[in-house]
């Protein structure tokens, strides 16, 4: 069963950076493409980060691109996503989970997810 655990959020003031992490269980980390999502107040739930299985494939959305890093360790089957210059609107909870193929479904239910809260 896939296990999804995401921490590292906080609230944090504009400017700041945070990592996030996702530790999974339950599927072939190694062999999978990994994504990072986020949910608003209000809104749908936005894609902003993704990983390809070979780790050379990234995918980022305008919302973060340029502020922020998707990464994963093979070894502990987490992935990480920073996100530098946190603006307000980067306010969410996030979530992570993992396909089989780069446009597959999402492998597994939502974790938890880490709530991110960025006010002055």
């Amino acid at each position: 069963q896939v296990q999804l655990v995401e921490s590292g959020g906080g609230l944090v003031q504009p400017g700041d950076s945070l990592t996030l992490s996702c530790a999974t269980s339950g599927f072939t980390f190694s062999s999978s493409a990994l994504r990072w999502y986020r949910l608003a107040p209000g809104k749908e739930r936005e894609l902003v980060a993704a990983l390809t299985s070979s780790g050379t494939g990234i995918y980022y959305a305008d919302s973060i691109k340029g502020r922020a890093i998707i990464s994963r360790d093979l070894g502990k089957d987490t992935t990480f996503l920073q996100i530098k210059t946190l603006k307000p609107e980067d306010t969410a909870k996030y979530y992570c989970n993992a396909a089989s193929t780069w446009t597959g479904p999402d492998l597994g239910s939502w974790g938890p997810g880490t709530q991110v809260t960025v006010s002055s």
